[in-house]
């Protein structure tokens, strides 16, 4: 006598209908999640622009161009540093001369920006402590930075520069 062995297959699991919708709903909201995270933390971080009123300040553009040549045509001298005086606490320090000396009288604000990060920008102004010599406290983190030094005398600008540094 032979025995037959027959061997059952196990019952196939199908997918429903309302199954699949549930798959369906979990995936584009785990996405919609991490599109949302990503857009809070592009729009909270990067500011997306160098100027503010970016248009208008293309439209005056010569304007730059002119002030850029005054300011050649000055040939004044600047020298900046940034002192560690404490664990979080450094002093700006400016030097501004030109061929017959220190400049004085002029009001001077130093600007550090985080490249990437607005909320990590400091602004001063610095006080005329000897002639040509401009100074002032600031409290900044560790890394790179742009420092935006602008002099001016009347309500007229009549330096301006940007330089990238770091800060140790």
């Amino acid at each position: 006598m032979s025995h037959i062995n027959l061997m059952r297959a196990a019952p196939q699991r199908r997918l429903g209908g309302w199954q699949v919708l549930l798959l369906l709903v979990f995936f584009f909201g785990v996405v919609a999640s991490v599109n949302a995270v990503m857009i809070y933390a592009a729009l909270s971080t990067f500011r997306g622009e160098e100027v503010s009123r970016a248009y208008e300040r293309g439209l005056a553009y010569n304007l730059d161009i002119a002030g850029a040549r005054e300011q050649s045509a000055r040939d004044w001298k600047v020298e900046a540093t940034i002192l560690r005086r404490g664990a979080w606490e450094n002093l700006v320090s400016v030097t501004l001369r030109d061929q017959n000396g220190g400049l004085s009288g002029l009001k001077l604000m130093a600007e550090i920006r985080a490249p990437v990060d607005g909320r990590k920008d400091v602004a001063v102004d610095l006080a005329e402590i000897a002639p040509g010599r401009y100074e002032a406290p600031i409290v900044i983190e560790s890394g790179f930075r742009d420092l935006v030094l602008v002099a001016t005398r009347d309500g007229r600008a009549m330096f301006r520069s940007k330089s990238r540094i770091r800060i140790d």
